[in-house]
């Protein structure tokens, strides 16, 4: 594996970690050692420290490794000093840092500390806190990777801090409290979609593949009357589903033809890989790795990597499944353009029952046709598909046949299974 992919996936992982961290119930000072723990292991730092803004009176260390107790005594920010950090660069080098009065007031002391980035911890606009950074402990410059990954995570910990502050308050600030709790998984689901993008970049042809299909995902599962927990899992699932195709040399993806047998071979290890990448996680949603391994199988049986069956199959799979094939029949690939709409529905109703659960393409058909008769506001499927290519007299009659059809045979399977 590549060091850039084993990085990668080191750093999702990590930061999948401190969200979990973050959102639990538990001990508040424990949680703020174990996160600035994460964050100094995930970039191999020598030591840091998270300190606290307090109402009135000096700054108070909430965690610190590598340095002394006393290192911080005295450190006092004013709301100067805070409007600083925030009109400032999103990271500051001390070397390089000129115009902000904390860091020049204690520009000696920290440096001597072995202390080489400051960065404030804001949230809602306000700097509730610094987390002081030393140097990696391989001597390296920070890379702008590097400073992603930092700022990433120490916007994690300073939403966790916000967040058990008002925990203490929940009788008097419940819906403050909600909101929080909802930027907290709005981060983690902006962390999963730039990791899909990353994916994705691997595909010249298919950038933008992982966010349609963990979309189409979400909008499938909704119409199927999924809960709201149950919708942003599944949607999850989508954008990871192809994280497996890290391993997968990129010469292989990027093949402007059809690839020969041992290329596809190579290529179908990419849902077992990615149960093997996701599984350790400990993901908010549960069976995501199960989403990204199964979402080659087929009911028939001729699926990969362990040719399930129709009910061995989860649904979350199946969702995955049919979003993951209709975004590859409804995009340009290298050797084939996009097939028409009225194609597409020809091989949705072919091959439900067999590569398809009927539910679900009857549950994405529902969807598709109430944007088409204009019953919902949002047109989210018609703009990810491109304004014309749902246009046309016979598109509503074709998705009100293939519903018709399609629920006519899960009447019948009903109706056969209570006779036996």
């Amino acid at each position: 594996m590549e060091p850039s992919t084993q990085k990668l996936i080191h750093t999702f992982g990590a930061l999948a970690d401190l969200g979990q961290e973050i959102a639990g119930t538990g001990d508040f000072n424990e949680m703020v050692r174990t996160s600035m723990h994460l964050l100094l292991g995930t970039l191999a730092l020598r030591r840091g420290a998270v300190v606290e803004c307090t109402d009135r009176g000096p700054l108070r260390c909430a965690a610190l490794w590598g340095l002394s107790d006393q290192t911080f005594d005295g450190f006092e920010i004013g709301d100067t000093e805070k409007q600083s950090f925030l009109e400032g660069p999103a990271n500051e080098l001390l070397r390089n840092a000129v115009s902000n009065g904390f860091i020049t007031r204690h520009r000696e002391k920290l440096t001597a500390e072995g202390i080489e980035l400051v960065l404030p911890m804001v949230v809602r606009g306000e700097v509730t806190g610094l987390v002081l950074l030393g140097g990696k402990a391989s001597g390296e410059e920070f890379s702008n990777d590097d400073f992603e990954t930092i700022r990433a995570m120490v916007r994690h910990i300073g939403v966790g801090i916000h967040t058990h502050r008002l925990l203490e308050q929940v009788a008097q600030r419940a819906q403050e409290n909600r909101r929080l709790y909802d930027e907290l998984r709005a981060i983690y689901r902006d962390t999963v979609r730039a990791f899909a993008a990353a994916i994705d970049i691997k595909d010249k042809y298919t950038q933008g593949h992982s966010e349609r299909v963990g979309k189409y995902s979400e909008i499938i599962a909704r119409e199927m009357g999924w809960s709201e927990e149950e919708v942003e899992g599944i949607q999850i699932a989508g954008y990871l589903h192809d994280i497996g195709k890290l391993i997968v040399d990129r010469d292989i993806i990027n093949a402007p033809y059809n690839i020969d047998a041992k290329n596809s071979s190579e290529l179908n290890r990419h849902p077992a890989a990615g149960y093997e990448i996701l599984s350790p996680i400990n993901h908010p949603y549960a069976d995501i790795p199960l989403m990204a391994k199964y979402h080659h199988e087929r009911l028939d049986g001729r699926g990969y990597p362990d040719g399930l069956t129709d009910e061995q199959i989860p649904m979350g799979a199946k969702i995955v499944s049919l979003a993951d094939s209709f975004d590859a029949m409804t995009t340009d690939r290298p050797y084939r353009r996009r097939r028409s709409f009225e194609d597409v529905v020809r091989d949705l109703r072919e091959n439900s029952g067999k590569q398809f659960d009927g539910k679900v393409v009857a549950a994405f058909a529902r969807a598709i046709l109430k944007e088409v008769n204009g019953e919902t506001k949002e047109r989210r499927i018609t703009k990810m598909l491109g304004k014309t290519y749902l246009e046309g007299e016979q598109v509503p009659t074709l998705l009100t046949d293939l519903i018709s059809d399609l629920e006519e045979v899960s009447r019948k399977g009903a109706k056969a299974q209570s006779i036996s």
